[in-house]
């Protein structure tokens, strides 16, 4: 086990081989975390040779099941008492995340949530949606509620693990720490990632997203009803 206070940063990747790298490399030169973990999720490319060349922990997973599903399987092999979750596009801009990680570490949130401040996404109408159904579902006004850049000690994650299989991963894990009774902060990072675009592949994953969200906002309305 690794010593109390220190964190494992856990990385979901899909054929990110040509970004990894440099996302890897900035962590490793700001000196963010204790452990890198990870998760090739059904890669065709070379993410997992990226991943060990640059002596991160590697997690194969031979078909690609979802981003939520990746990250279970890093939590199951994260060792920190600080668990933080950063995109693999990241590229140079990872080594401006410690602001999100030094929000838990300070004592000032049991959850903190990127808020990208380098416009980079194209989500329009899905982030809107995701913004409504977290206020409607939590009461929390959510200016990011879909930023995969998050921190959060290991007594928040009993509160939202395991984590939903699929793209609604982020709403969901907010909309239960809030319940929970937990803080949660959204800290400005100077972060980007790769734009989804506004190409067929684009709309049809912000379709696909859209659709697990829908069905995150379900899932929470039914466990209030049900309480």
């Amino acid at each position: 086990m690794l010593n109390p206070g220190t964190v494992s940063i856990i990385i979901p990747a899909y054929n990110e081989a040509d970004r990894l790298g440099h996302t890897l490399e900035a962590l490793i030169h700001c000196g963010l975390g204790d452990e890198t973990i990870v998760i090739d999720d059904g890669s065709t490319d070379d993410t997992a040779q990226v991943a060990l060349a640059h002596g991160a922990r590697l997690v194969r997973r031979p078909k690609n099941r979802g981003k939520g599903a990746a990250l279970n399987a890093g939590l199951a092999a994260a060792l920190g008492e600080t668990i933080m979750f950063l995109d693999a596009d990241l590229g140079d801009s990872a080594s401006n995340a410690r602001p999100i990680l030094d929000a838990v570490r300070s004592g000032g949130a049991d959850m903190a949530i990127g808020s990208f401040s380098v416009p980079g996404g194209g989500f329009g109408f899905v982030l809107k949606f995701a913004r409504w159904g977290v206020r409607l579902m939590c009461g929390y006004n959510a200016t990011s509620p879909l930023s995969g850049q998050r921190a959060l000690r290991r007594s928040t994650l009993e509160c939202v693990y395991p984590l939903r299989n699929d793209f609604g991963v982020e709403t969901s894990m907010l909309i239960d720490a809030v319940r929970a009774g937990k803080k949660v902060v959204e800290v400005p990072v100077a972060l980007s990632h790769r734009p989804t675009g506004k190409t067929l592949r684009g709309y049809m994953h912000r379709a696909r997203q859209g659709l697990d969200i829908s069905r995150a906002l379900l899932s929470a309305a039914f466990k209030r009803k049900a309480k």
